[in-house]
């Protein structure tokens, strides 16, 4: 006997009604409920044991529940499993519905992965690699901003709001090699190092429980820019070092230079060829005039910290450093009486110039000469009057990575880097320097503890 839809609508609370069907097939059950009929699809599990399905609360309309024909639809379902096999429908259910949770669960994370990769643009990626270097104090950091913003940010826009782990290797080469193809190799090497960079601190930073939390949340896995070959021609190391001859005539037009940019130049030579940038950030705090010397934190290559490179000056430094003066600001290394710190194109406009009028005296045995190659000269030079290898690695303060430097040989060589310093003075004027006392009232200065 069928169930009928006014069977089921005046079915009484507690009441069954069930439909027959063919043997060992299970049938549709409907028991009153208080807001309606329910109905059931009853069938023998494994066990032999009959179990009760629920399909549905009858609504006759179909809007809050399942129509009679709707419902008879559900059971022919689940009897087609049952007939096909699956003798414990309600695990076979709970199954069905477990992999359905797993499925959306897996779309949502998917949409998640989804919307935070379209966040991690190449913009991001190269935004954080720099404010890492900034967090860091690293003084390459407004460099490398410069360039990513030059040469990827405004000649590619489409690729810097790119998710930044779409972007292939054929991408990153054709932006390298625009810049290689204008000649600019340096340059291009500089770009491929920065690119290469910024995709590895991302994925040390997820490795890192101290890396930057922006460039942990990019989920960078893969470095695109590690595949790319380094330039060819971009890092040919110069060999130009001025002879004692040009080194003397260089020498004697630089103290021909009037005002602080005579002063200038001659404390960079005096002072062994430091690095530009870091004489640059050279403050009235960092002069000891008690040892006469002036502390420089070195921060180049890879240091978390700075190393701590104290410089010692001769009297012919502290006059070219009076002659500087800070009355202005507190940077020590000025054109500016103070106000602003050197920077590298202040020195090498000068220095440019100066070699430009040697060539055109003939005062130069070959071509013109940079201030990199200044400071080569002066460890090519100090080398030549005897001056140990480590020695003028202090000096200078490079190669200084190894182990025993840096755990073990605490010795500030303070004294050996002055000697050096006097004896590139004697290179330079021919002459044994003397001691002069130099008035300080143009240079306030505070002692170190």
């Amino acid at each position: 006997m069928g169930i009928t839809v006014r069977a089921l609508a005046n079915l009484a609370l507690g009441e069954w009604l069930t439909e027959k069907g063919n043997r060992n097939e299970g049938s549709l059950r409907a028991k009153g409920g208080p807001h309606g009929a329910r109905m059931y699809y009853r069938y023998r599990d494994n066990s032999g044991r009959y179990d009760d399905l629920p399909v549905g609360t009858f609504d006759e309309k179909g809007k809050r529940g399942l129509t009679l024909d709707q419902a008879r639809a559900e059971v022919r379902a689940l009897r087609a499993r049952y007939l096909s096999g699956e003798r414990d429908l309600r695990a076979a259910l709970e199954a069905d519905e477990r992999e359905r949770q797993r499925q959306h669960e897996a779309e949502e994370h998917a949409a998640e992965v989804a919307k935070a990769t379209a966040a991690a643009t190449l913009e991001a990626l190269l935004s954080g690699y720099v404010e890492q270097l900034r967090r860091a104090g690293k003084p390459s950091a407004r460099e490398v901003e410069r360039t990513l913003h030059n040469h990827v940010r405004d000649a590619w826009p489409k690729l810097w709001h790119m998710p930044a782990a779409k972007v292939s290797l054929d991408d990153l080469l054709t932006v390298v090699a625009h810049v290689a193809n204008a000649n600019k190799l340096r340059e291009s090497a500089k770009l491929r190092s920065y690119l290469k960079a910024a995709y590895a601190a991302a994925i040390r930073a997820r490795q890192d429980a101290r890396g930057l939390p922006e460039l942990r949340a990019l989920r960078i896995t893969h470095n695109p820019a590690g595949d790319l070959v380094t330039i060819e021609g971009a890092s040919n190391a110069r060999d130009r070092a001025l002879s004692l001859a040009e080194l003397r005539a260089y020498w004697k037009r630089v103290c021909a230079l009037p005002g602080p940019s005579g002063a200038l130049l001659r404390f960079h030579l005096l002072t062994g060829g430091q690095r530009i940038e870091q004489l640059g950030r050279l403050t009235r705090s960092d002069l000891d005039s008690d040892l006469d010397c002036v502390r420089i934190r070195d921060s180049k290559g890879r240091r978390k910290a700075a190393r701590i490179h104290d410089v010692p000056l001769i009297p012919a430094a502290l006059e070219a450093l009076q002659e500087m003066g800070c009355e202005v600001g507190p940077y020590l290394f000025t054109v500016t009486h103070g106000e602003s710190g050197a920077v590298y194109a202040t020195v090498q406009h000068r220095v440019r110039a100066i070699a430009v009028d040697m060539q055109e005296s003939g005062e130069l045995e070959k071509g013109l000469f940079t201030v990199g190659d200044l400071r080569r000269t002066v460890e090519t030079r100090l080398s030549a009057a005897g001056l140990q290898p480590h020695e003028l690695a202090q000096l200078q303060s490079h190669g200084l990575g190894g182990v025993q430097v840096r755990h073990y040989n605490k010795h500030d060589y303070l004294q050996e880097k002055r000697v050096a310093l006097e004896t590139l003075f004697q290179l330079l004027t021919g002459k044994v320097g003397t001691v002069t006392t130099i008035k300080r009232n143009r240079v306030s200065a505070g002692a170190r503890g």
